[in-house]
């Protein structure tokens, strides 16, 4: 019961950032949108899953599907909420990012009761420490990215058509999209390198081996490739549009089948 209000508040904190994200003035550019209101509602929103983890994974590391979701979330939009401190227009993917986020969190409250892994005591070496915090971090930049490729093909699908929809006027421009998924993308290769590493570090103190190629491994250099494929492809013959959304989509779906889909499988396919 405690948990089910647990989860409810968090849903229900991130609810008035959704709803001013998409009634806001659509002509708002630059910096005007990021007023008191909007600053108070991502606050909340931010809050109210990062008490979620706290209050849930303060004495144990919960390794089910539902705790994996609220990590999810919850790293997303207080990284999100750092980026849009720094970015003069990330604030415009709230219409995207925030619905997006609560709609993981319904899943999360759905399978909370669900029977999980055993949860991992706070008793772990400090590389392992380091690689839950690279891959959780690393997993939040690559969905920003998705929201943001996602953004940018809806931009150039209203100009195509020249039927301007009322989420495009809120969404940032083509130019303005693009640009901040490029540096999305490089912040996520570089600190997936240090995932990696931390990676092989741990496994080599725990088995004496550098790498062990299972599934999540697999997955997670596959979503390093392609994103360092469409680097390349973009800094060399300038890749950009349908091309680059449908990559980083790519690389977010790896991304997901290596962290919460690997969750799914052992909580929900196999019990």
């Amino acid at each position: 019961m405690e948990d089910s209000l647990l989860s409810l508040s968090a849903i229900i904190s991130m609810i008035p950032a959704a709803i001013f994200s998409l009634t806001r003035n659509n002509g708002v550019r630059g910096n005007e949108g990021r007023n008191v209101m909007f600053w108070l509602t991502l606050s909340i929103a931010a809050t109210g899953p990062l008490i979620w983890v706290f209050f849930n994974l303060s004495e144990t590391w919960k390794t089910g599907l539902s705790a994996a979701l609220w990590i999810t979330i919850a790293a997303s939009i207080n990284i999100f909420t750092a980026i849009t401190l720094l970015n003069d227009y990330a604030w415009r993917l709230t219409p995207l990012l925030i619905p997006y986020l609560i709609i993981l969190a319904f899943f999360a409250f759905f399978w909370q009761h669900m029977p999980e892994a055993r949860p991992l005591t706070y008793d772990l070496s400090s590389w392992i420490r380091i690689h839950i915090l690279i891959s959780v971090t690393t997993y939040a930049f690559v969905t920003i990215a998705a929201v943001s490729a996602l953004a940018a093909f809806l931009q150039e699908r209203s100009l195509k058509l020249k039927y301007p929809t009322n989420l495009s006027r809120m969404l940032p421009s083509v130019a303005e999209s693009e640009s901040l998924l490029l540096r999305l993308l490089i912040i996520s290769e570089i600190i997936l390198c240090f995932g990696f590493a931390t990676g092989m570090a741990t496994q080599f103190q725990e088995t004496g081996e550098l790498i062990n190629l299972d599934h999540k491994t697999i997955l997670s250099l596959g979503a390093f490739g392609v994103i360092g494929i469409l680097l390349g492809a973009h800094f060399s013959i300038g890749v950009r549009g349908r091309k680059v959304t449908r990559f980083v989509l790519l690389a977010h779906l790896l991304m997901t089948l290596s962290y919460p889909g690997v969750k799914f499988v052992t909580d929900v396919v196999m019990n």
